[in-house]
C-alpha cells in the first residue's frame, strides 16, 4: 500500500503520485532535481529541538529510514529549529543521540536555520509576485477556521517589500506584523503566516535574526532545497499538504511528494511535551527519562533494547489510519529481545536466611551458571555457593497448600544450578514471630528424591537496590475527560514505582555497566541504571518474564 501511495520508490516520480499538484514547470525542475541526486530517494525526520523524543518518533525515525534505505536511498537528520524560544542545546543532542540509539545514521545533519538567508531571499520573491502581504491582524484575530479576511491582504507589493524589511530591522514588535501567503488551506485557514517577529536571539544564528520563519513556510522548501523526494509526515499535516504544493509552485522551485500516515499512539500514558513537563514539575516522574513515560530516553534508561522498539514499529506497520496500541505489545517485543540478548543472573528481592548445617565442604564452592540456558556455547560465569545463601521470602511457608510447591517443612526444594536439594530442618523466628533465618540440610540432586521445584538463591551477594515499574496511569486514556474527569493528573498510579533498596545479587553482575541488561531468574529482565555507583548498584525492572495476564 505505501509502495503504491508512494509511487516506485524511484526519484523524479514525484508527479505520478496522487495529489501532486503539476505546472508548466513541473517537468523541468524535476529533471533538474534528477542531476543533482541521480534518481536517489531521499526523505528526512525533521524534529522540532524543544523536547525529547517518544515512542511516536520511533515510529517516523523507522519509518523515514526504513523507507529510504529500502529503496537504496538516503535519511537527512533535520531540525526544525524555528522557535528559539522554546528550543534547547541539550534537545539537540538527545534527538541525535537517540535516532543512532535505534541504529541509524543520518546521510546529513542539517538545520532549518541553515537556509535562513534563502528562506527570506524567497519570502521577498513570493511577495514581489503577489503572493504574499504584511498584515497586522493580531493572532487571536486570525485563529480558527474563518476568521476575517485580512483588511491588508491587497496592499501594494512595493508596501509589503518595505514592511517586511521593517519587521526584519525590528522596527515592529512581536504580535504587531506578520508576513502571510495568499491561500486557502483544505481545512478552510485563510493565508497561513509565513513570518513572525520574535526578539529572541537564535541558538546557531544569535540575534542576526527578528523574524523566524513558520512551519508552513519553512518545511517545504527546506525539503525542496535538500533535494527531498518524499516528504512522509502524520496525518494532522495533511491539512497543510496544499499549502505545499503551493509554496513550491509559487516560486516556480523543485517540489516534493508529501505523503501522510496515521500516528503511533499508546495507551496509559501521555506524550505531549506540555504534559510531560507537568509530570515533571509536580514530581510525579523525576525527569523526561523517567523509565515510567514512553520517551525514548525513558525507554533506553529502563532497558527496553532498540531492537525491540524497531521490531514493534515494524509490526505496527505504516497504514493511513492512527494506530493506538496496548504496551504489552510492545513489551513482548522487548521480551523476545532481551531472552536473546540478556545474559542470566541470580537476584533476590525479598531476602531470607538460609543456612544450610551439612554443608559439604569445608569452604565455599564455586557453581558454574550458564549465560544462556538455551545455547550453552554462549558460556558461562561463576557464582560462590557456601554454608549461607538467600533465598525469597516467598519461596518459603510454614504451612502447605494444595498448589504450592516451593520450600515447606516436610516439602524439599531443588537449588537451581547448585545440583543440591535442600529440606527444613529448624525454622528460627524474631520476637514478633516472623521467619528470620532457615536452617536447612542439602543433599546432591542426583540421590535425592526429585523435588517439586527448584528455586533462584544468592550467596556473597551484592547488595543493589531494585525498581518496580507499573503503569503510570490508571486507565488507558489518561487524557480522555469522559474516561478521566479530573485530568490526567488525577489519574496517576500510586503503586506505579517501588523501590527495593537492599536487594541481593549475584556477584557475577559486578562489572556490568549502565543500561547493560540481565534476566534475573524467574524475576523479570532488568537494567543497570546510570544512579549506580560503586559499592552500590541500581537496577530497573525493564519487564517480568511473562505478561501479567491480570494486567489489562
Amino acid at each position: 500500500k505505501v509502495r503504491r501511495r508512494l509511487g516506485t520508490g524511484v526519484g523524479g516520480e514525484n508527479y505520478k503520485t496522487e495529489g501532486y499538484v503539476v505546472t508548466p514547470n513541473t517537468m523541468a525542475l524535476l529533471k533538474h532535481h534528477l542531476t543533482i541526486t541521480g534518481g536517489q530517494v531521499r526523505t528526512r525526520f525533521p524534529p522540532e529541538p524543544n523536547g525529547i523524543l517518544h515512542i511516536g518518533h520511533a515510529k517516523a525515525i523507522n519509518f523515514n529510514f526504513g523507507y529510504a534505505k529500502a529503496n537504496g536511498g538516503v535519511c537527512f537528520l533535520r531540525y526544525d529549529d524555528t522557535n528559539p524560544e522554546k528550543e534547547e542545546e541539550k534537545y539537540f543532542t538527545a534527538i541525535r543521540e537517540m535516532v543512532e540509539w535505534l541504529g541509524y545514521q543520518p546521510y546529513a545533519v542539517t538545520h532549518a536555520s541553515d537556509y535562513f538567508d534563502q528562506l527570506y531571499t524567497w519570502a521577498l520573491e513570493l511577495i514581489r509576485r503577489g503572493q504574499a502581504y504584511v498584515c497586522h491582524q493580531k493572532v487571536e484575530e486570525i485563529k480558527g477556521h474563518n476568521p476575517p479576511p485580512s483588511p491588508w491582504r491587497d496592499r501594494p507589493v512595493e508596501e509589503s517589500l518595505l514592511l517586511f524589511e521593517d519587521m526584519r530591522k525590528g522596527k515592529f514588535g512581536e504580535g504587531e506584523a506578520t508576513l502571510r501567503m495568499k491561500l486557502v488551506m483544505e481545512d478552510g485557514k485563510m493565508d497561513p503566516v509565513a513570518y513572525r517577529v520574535k526578539f529572541t536571539p537564535h541558538h546557531r544564528t544569535g540575534d542576526k535574526w527578528c523574524i523566524y520563519p513558520t512551519y508552513d513556510y519553512t518545511h517545504c522548501l527546506c525539503d525542496s532545497i535538500e533535494h527531498i523526494t518524499h516528504s512522509l509526515c502524520t496525518k494532522e499535516f495533511q491539512a497543510r499538504r496544499s499549502s505545499y504544493f503551493w509554496l513550491c509552485n509559487a516560486l516556480d522551485v523543485y517540489c516534493p511528494v508529501q505523503w501522510e500516515y496515521g500516528r503511533l499512539n499508546l495507551l496509559y500514558t501521555v506524550v505531549s511535551k506540555r504534559k510531560i513537563i507537568r509530570l515533571v514539575e509536580t514530581g510525579a516522574v523525576r525527569d523526561w527519562d523517567d523509565p515510567r513515560l514512553f520517551t525514548l530516553t525513558a525507554l533506553r534508561r529502563r532497558g527496553f533494547p532498540p531492537e525491540a522498539i524497531n521490531n514493534f514499529c515494524a509490526r505496527v506497520g505504516v497504514t493511513v489510519a492512527q494506530a493506538t496500541m496496548e504496551p504489552h505489545l510492545l513489551e513482548a517485543c522487548v521480551r523476545e529481545v532481551l531472552n536473546e540478548q540478556a545474559p542470566r543472573a541470580m537476584a533476590v528481592l525479598e531476602p531470607l536466611k538460609v543456612t544450610i548445617t551439612n554443608f559439604p565442604a569445608l569452604k565455599a564452592l564455586e557453581v558454574l551458571v550458564p549465560n544462556f540456558p538455551a545455547d550453552e556455547s554462549r558460556g558461562f560465569h561463576k557464582v560462590p555457593f557456601q554454608p549461607t545463601v538467600y533465598i525469597e521470602e516467598t519461596d518459603f511457608r510454614e504451612e502447605v497448600d494444595k498448589g504450592y510447591k516451593r520450600l515447606a517443612p516436610g516439602q524439599p526444594v531443588g537449588l537451581r544450578h547448585a545440583g543440591y536439594v535442600i529440606a527444613v530442618q529448624n525454622i528460627i523466628k524474631d520476637a514478633s514471630g516472623r521467619v528470620i533465618e532457615l536452617e536447612v540440610t542439602c543433599t546432591k540432586s542426583d540421590v535425592a528424591e526429585k523435588p517439586k521445584a527448584f528455586i533462584h538463591w544468592v550467596s556473597e551477594p551484592l547488595v543493589c537496590e531494585v525498581r518496580l515499574y507499573e503503569r503510570l496511569f490508571l486507565h488507558k486514556n489518561p487524557e480522555d475527560p469522559s474516561e478521566v474527569p479530573g485530568g490526567f493528573l488525577s489519574d496517576l498510579n500510586p503503586d506505579s514505582l517501588r523501590v527495593v533498596r537492599s536487594a541481593l545479587v549475584d556477584s557475577s553482575v559486578l562489572s556490568a555497566r549502565p543500561f547493560d541488561k540481565f534476566q534475573f531468574e524467574r524475576l523479570g529482565y532488568f537494567s543497570v541504571d546510570p544512579d549506580s555507583e560503586e559499592g552500590k548498584m541500581v537496577f530497573n525492572r525493564t519487564v517480568t518474564l511473562k505478561e501479567d495476564p491480570g494486567k489489562a
